[in-house]
């Protein structure tokens, strides 16, 4: 079914990733629920800012997680309008573009969290309604919302000094070979998932054509990471579908950004082949087991901080409150006194615990001091 050849390298690199999926998987059952609640939603937060940081926007994963607790106060899809006087206050004009792309991409991937399995066997409309929700909150004009392309997309590179332009990638042309190629790849993985055996493999065929094709105008980068979640959620196998339920998988996609794109190119020298066969998409499995991999080690540190939370005093709790409220501000000790009312004291003691769990980072000397939020 697959459309490349796993080799015995690969192999032993997948056997390898499923005994730590397995470890993980065993990890996560000892753990109680609210601390596995924590973890995922470290994870989603991650996703969420990583994601969109890969296209050029520029909120930290403390800005998300604070206009993720604004956008979920009422859970409606208005919810970015009713609040974006307040949202574009806090986090500055400037960002309003980021603001319309994290609001959207939350949504997929809130979707897809809780529907994933509803989205198997998968169909077009699926796709086609999880892009109009990712861009549900564009200004941007001329985009079109849930439908294919209509106009080429391939990627151009242009020299301003001489005018002359040259393709990076050719994706599928609009209309037909766009529509035709989009039939085709999910007709494959409706069926791929069922029958081949390392579905891992599956995901990353789908993502890397899905990506080749190109088939929306825009969103196409974010809607193919989501994607590549979706389709790990589908895998038969239970411990694999749990524990990417706490992967941070687009954070190490950032991580690794540059080689991210590199390899995009290896598999195809830049052109979109309508035989799958023709593409090497063994580049692409290599670059994910690897991510894949380093995100399973966040498993850990995320489960720790956790403990660390739940054993907070409620002075320190209170004083963390603060700084999310503050997202990406330098907080002074001064700052915190006259928010909560605390003793200088109790403030500096909390400040200290709470500098020594990694919840916060403390910059300078003397009067200089100020603390900031870590995500």
């Amino acid at each position: 079914m697959l459309s490349f050849q796993i080799d015995s390298q690969i192999t032993k690199q997948l056997i390898a990733l499923n005994e730590l999926i397995t470890e993980k998987y065993a990890f996560l059952k000892t753990l109680p629920e609210d601390e596995k609640e924590h973890i995922h939603r470290y994870a989603w937060i991650s996703m969420v800012g990583a994601s969109t940081r890969i296209e050029n926007a520029i909120l930290t994963d403390s800005e998300v997680d604070w206009l993720d607790s604004v956008l979920g106060k009422d859970g409606k899809q208005t919810a970015l309008d009713a609040h974006r006087i307040q949202i574009e206050n806090k986090l500055s004009k400037d960002k309003e573009r980021s603001i319309e792309e994290v609001a959207g991409c939350r949504t997929v991937l809130l979707l897809i969290y809780e529907q994933a399995k509803d989205y198997l066997p998968l169909t077009e409309h699926t796709l086609r309604s999880l892009h109009h929700e990712l861009l549900r909150h564009y200004s941007k004009v001329g985009i079109i919302k849930g439908a294919y392309k209509d106009h080429s997309n391939s990627v151009i590179e242009e020299n301003h000094q001489t005018g002359e332009k040259k393709s990076i990638f050719k994706t599928a042309s609009p209309g037909i070979e766009t529509e035709m190629a989009m039939r085709d790849l999910i007709e494959w993985y409706n069926k791929a998932m069922q029958e081949e055996p390392w579905q891992i493999a599956v995901a990353a065929e789908f993502v890397y054509r899905f990506l080749a094709i190109h088939p929306f105008q825009d969103g196409n980068g974010r809607l193919g990471r989501a994607l590549m979640l979706m389709s790990l959620l589908h895998c038969p196998s239970q411990s694999i579908a749990e524990v990417i339920y706490y992967l941070a998988i687009d954070r190490h996609i950032e991580k690794h950004k540059e080689e991210y794109y590199i390899v995009l190119n290896q598999c195809s020298q830049g052109n979109f082949r309508s035989d799958p066969s023709d593409y090497n998409i063994e580049f692409f499995l290599k670059y994910m087991i690897k991510v894949l991999q380093g995100a399973m080690g966040d498993i850990d540190f995320y489960a720790t901080r956790a403990k660390d939370f739940k054993k907070l005093p409620e002075k320190a709790v209170k004083l963390l409150e603060c700084f999310k409220e503050q997202a990406e501000i330098k907080v002074k000790t001064r700052d915190i006194i006259e928010v909560t009312g605390f003793p200088k004291r109790t403030v500096t003691t909390n400040l200290k615990l709470l500098t020594s769990k990694n919840f916060i980072a403390r910059y300078g000397q003397g009067a200089a001091t100020y603390y900031q939020l870590i995500f």
